[in-house]
């Protein structure tokens, strides 16, 4: 065999071996539009939307269905669904939502590309979030227990906050509790809300008590909140109610025991006028 014919032969052997490729499902990709960006920017203050294309392309010799959908940041499609002939780029033009109220920062997505077959592509997406920074919190509903000292936590401002706690309450005879201020375990995204408990296992068993705690978080957010609470021994205080009503009972009998009765003898002439006296006794 010629030289010629070997080299004819290795050729038709290579393009039967790369028609498969070129024509196998899935042979579809999905890129930013343009060109030459490896994945999605966006910037806009709360509120705001922004805009982009997203290119599917088809080099597969047959046609496929391709669904969109985002991740991670509100994506919204013009087609959440296409199908894309052979050898076929289509352009999908979406929108990126920043959400009114939302802290500024940098947020991550992405954009997501599946075909029938479950086969899916993805490109990032990075949202960044302009606008002012506001650390603002406040302490509300403050409510002593038997259990505790539940409170609830607001974040007001526009940026995540990890917060500190000091508490302080005194009692008619002097201070109770002086807990200095301590980072508590919780984080608080912009405009979030959270209820905690503050343990006091030691709180008295009959005082007058007030209550203040104090919150701080970086940036120079800061709120202090009160409450009042009156603790009574109930034990002691259902014992002098007994002691009360026992006095008054025996009062009563002393009282009624101390009254003269008439003799058989007498007349009811004579009862009516002791009657008459106790009476006059009585509102004098």
């Amino acid at each position: 065999m010629s030289s010629a014919v070997r080299v004819l032969c290795l050729s038709l052997l290579l393009l039967v071996a790369a028609a498969p490729v070129a024509t196998a499902a899935g042979a579809w990709t999905v890129a930013p539009s343009g060109g030459g960006r490896p994945s999605f920017y966006a910037e806009g203050a709360p509120g705001t939307v922004q805009q982009d294309t997203v290119s599917v392309t088809n080099r597969g010799g047959e046609p496929v269905t391709v669904r969109l959908h985002g991740a991670g940041v509100p994506i919204a499609f013009a087609a959440g669904a296409i199908r894309i002939p052979a050898r076929t780029r289509a352009e999908v033009p979406f929108t990126v939502t920043v959400p009114p109220g939302t802290a500024p920062g940098d947020r991550s997505g992405e954009i997501v590309a599946r075909d029938a077959d479950g086969r899916a592509r993805t490109v990032p997406l990075r949202l960044r979030v302009t606008g002012p920074e506001l650390s603002a919190l406040t302490v509300e509903h403050v409510r002593v227990h038997p259990d505790g000292i539940t409170y609830e936590l607001v974040n007001r401002g526009t940026t995540a906050l990890a917060p500190s706690l000091a508490i302080r309450a005194d009692g008619v005879f002097g201070r109770l509790l002086d807990r200095a201020p301590r980072p508590l375990s919780v984080d608080l995204p912009p405009g979030s809300r959270t209820k905690l408990t503050e343990p006091w296992p030691d709180r008295p068993a009959l005082d007058a008590v007030d209550v203040r705690l104090t919150v701080t978080a970086a940036g120079g957010a800061s709120d202090t909140a009160r409450a009042s609470a009156r603790f009574v021994l109930w034990d002691a205080v259902a014992g002098v109610g007994g002691f009360v009503v026992a006095v008054v009972g025996a009062l009563f009998v002393v009282r009624h025991r101390g009254r003269r009765r008439p003799d058989d003898g007498e007349s009811a002439e004579t009862e009516h006028a002791y009657r008459q006296a106790e009476l006059t006794g009585a509102g004098t």
